[in-house]
Parts: C-alpha cells; structure tokens; sequence
C-alpha cells in the first residue's frame, strides 16, 4: 500500500498531536509493510517508541512526547512532574531533566522505555483532564518534579510558583508531602512550612533567612493591604504591621507578562498615593550585602516610627488554587 501526502494529511487529521499506535493504524487499513516504510530513517513519519508512530518527520514536540508516554503505559497512566505541570500551565522552568514521568498503579506490569520514565505507585491521585491529556494534579505533579531535588532554592521556586500561579494551595502542597515516607522530604517539608507563612520565592526566603539574624520585629509575609473604606491597594511582600512599613523585594521572576508588570506598576503608584513608606530591595542584595539590606530596613523601621501610622487594613494573602 501506497501512502500519498493527502493520505498522510488526512491520517494526522484523525489523530490527537499526530499521534497513534501501531494497531490504530493496522485497523484503519494500513499494512504493516507500510507503516514499517513510513517510520524508517528519512521517511514521512517517526516511531520513537515500539508500537507508537508520531505522524510527522520532525522531533516529537513536549505535548506529542506526553501522548507517547501515556499510550506507551496504558489507559491507567497520567502524567506528573514537569510534564505534568507544563499542560497545567505552569509558567516557570522545572528541571526534571530529559524524562516523561507517567504514573501507573502499583499492580500494573508496565516498565519505562526510551524517554519515558514509568512510576509505579499505590497511591493514584485523582485524575485530571486537561487539553484531552491524564494528568496528576498540580500538587501532586509538583512534588513529585522536586522528589530528587537537593537545590533548596529550585524547590522554592517551583513550589511558590505554583501557588502564586494558583494551580495549588499551600494546603495542598502540604498535604501532599505529608503522604511521602519522611526521610525523601525534609527540604519539601521545609519549603512547605516556609509556604504557610507566606513565602512566595526563593528570594523572599533569603529575606526571611536575613530578617531573623536582626534585631527587627519578625514581618508578616505576602499581605494584602487595604484602604479604610476597603479598597484593596496592593499585595505587599512583607508588613511592618507595628509601624505599617512595607517591603517589596524586586524579583522580576513575577513579571512574566506585560499585564503583569502594569499590575506591580500601579500597586507602586497606590502604595505612594496612601502615603505607606516602602523599602525597595533587588534579590541579589540579600545574599551579597545582607547587612547593607539589614541597615536600610531598621533605618526605614525606625522613621516609620516616628510617623502616624497610615490608617490601613492589613491581612494575610492566600488566595485559592484556580479552578481545573
């Protein structure tokens, strides 16, 4: 049999991502003599697992590797870790290095090959569909990204991005590597303790680290501030409830759109509008010139101080994790 381009066109039409097994194509009427043809070097197609053909001739894209994986492991597979989290819409770098890390239940025979990485666990999380993909849910597929992590700050950073991006609640983070034997998570524990109290980056923990070496008053972390007829001027980093001194450190890891630039851009300009002193601090100060950072803190401490407090009403931000 003879496959011409139309053929070919009409094929990835019929598939998702251009993906299909070897017996989907047999029960379309494909030989097998031709499909074999179409996957050999220089052909139309690729075959970059047993039984699995991307109906293109170009390296698999991340979402065609994700329906690899899951045909690769069976109707009860999903996928986690960066993946996972990639499909949720998590914008931010994971690096769970080259592998496809699918789930599968403890009982089911199925080993990983090529990129792919097979779990077997007795603990399947609840399923999530999303963009017609398995996947595990964001908490979920976010501790099981860090599980081989030792780097502090990449375990941070994943953590606070998903709960800043909403995908999970620190509750949930929480929850779930409460559920992992103890010895694998003492730096998830760690982070995930640092999450309930506010902490939203890597930076912000290196504030919190530089904080408790000074004689200043311990700040409430990522609070939302308030006018007093109740209009909400902004979400500030750290609050000097006491003398309603305010701390923004200056991480443009947030700022990943234009519309979320304009968003920090006004709550600056609300923030000096109500009169509420702020203390400015770019990331890299905290680990370079930490006493210097320490100096403008207690000096901005002291002055505020010395002023009548702006009549604001401060709370804890913890918003919920977005609908799936």
């Amino acid at each position: 049999m003879h496959l011409t381009s139309s053929d070919r066109d009409r094929l990835r039409g019929l598939f998702p991502d251009a993906v299909a097994t070897r017996s989907e194509l047999l029960a379309l009427g494909l030989s097998a003599s031709a499909i074999t043809r179409s996957c050999r070097v220089g052909g139309p197609w690729r075959s970059p697992l047993r039984g699995i053909v991307v109906l293109a001739d170009t390296e698999p894209t991340p979402r065609q590797r994700a329906r690899v994986a899951l045909a690769h492991a069976g109707a009860a597979a999903m996928l986690t870790g960066g993946a996972a989290l990639r499909i949720h819409g998590l914008r931010h770098p994971v690096a769970d290095g080259p592998q496809t890390v699918v789930l599968v239940p403890h009982e089911q025979h199925v080993t990983g090959r090529g990129f792919v990485q097979v779990v077997r666990t007795r603990r399947m999380p609840p399923l999530v569909h999303r963009d017609g993909l398995r996947l595990a849910p964001p908490a979920r597929a976010v501790v099981d990204a860090t599980s081989l992590h030792r780097e502090s700050d990449a375990v941070r950073g994943l953590f606070a991005a998903a709960v800043h991006q909403r995908l999970c609640t620190p509750d949930q983070l929480a929850e779930e590597v409460a559920s992992r034997q103890r010895p694998y998570t003492a730096l998830a524990r760690e982070v995930t303790a640092e999450i309930a109290e506010g902490i939203r980056s890597a930076a912000e923990a290196w504030a919190k680290r530089v904080i408790e070496r000074s004689g200043l008053p311990a700040p409430l972390w990522n609070v939302a501030l308030e006018s007093a007829d109740g209009r909400l001027i902004g979400v500030v980093d750290a609050w000097w409830e006491d003398v309603g001194l305010a701390w923004e450190i200056d991480s443009r890891a947030w700022h990943m759109s234009p519309d979320e630039h304009d968003r920090d851009t006004r709550k600056q300009s609300a923030l000096a509008a109500e009169g509420i002193p702020v203390v400015r601090t770019r990331p890299y100060r905290l680990r370079r010139e930490p006493e210097a950072v320490l100096a403008e803190l207690a000096s901005a401490h002291r002055n505020a101080a010395r002023h009548t407090r702006t009549p604001v009403r401060a709370t804890l931000w913890r918003p919920p994790a977005r609908r799936a």
